[in-house]
């Protein structure tokens, strides 16, 4: 049987199945043992119950989130959200840099600020150590 992130790409066609399918292999393959699952109706990566990185399609391309990207110092990314995510956009699978993605998943690992406990602190975001 398929999980959940699986089903969520095969049901994209053409670019879009390419460009999650190239950064799912990605995320995989940076943060392997973590939970990862549709959330929210897209794909999530979770380090300790905080999510750090996922992508969702969107009109314009699949864009590429961190949660924590603003904080990452990384030009390309940019701000989305009231809270601390990062994105890009990607149309076609050729302009996913590798290693500039490896570079932020790693960031996402290193930097992460604590969505877990957001409602908890009623809405207040405290960077984790």
């Amino acid at each position: 049987m398929a999980d959940s992130i699986t089903q969520y790409n095969e049901k994209l066609d053409g670019m879009e199945r390419a460009i999650v399918n190239a950064l799912r292999e990605l995320i995989d393959s940076v943060l392997p043992a973590e939970q990862s699952k549709v959330w929210h109706a897209h794909p999530v990566w979770f380090l300790d119950g905080n999510p750090v990185a996922g992508y969702v399609t969107r009109k314009d391309g699949v864009a590429l989130l961190f949660w924590s990207g603003q904080s990452f110092n990384e030009p390309r990314l940019t701000g989305t959200g009231k809270f601390k995510m990062g994105e890009i956009r990607y149309r076609d699978v050729s302009e996913i840099d590798r290693e500039e993605v490896a570079r932020w998943l790693g960031k996402a690992r290193e930097i992460q600020w604590d969505y877990k406990n957001i409602v908890k602190r009623k809405g207040e975001l405290v960077r984790l150590p």
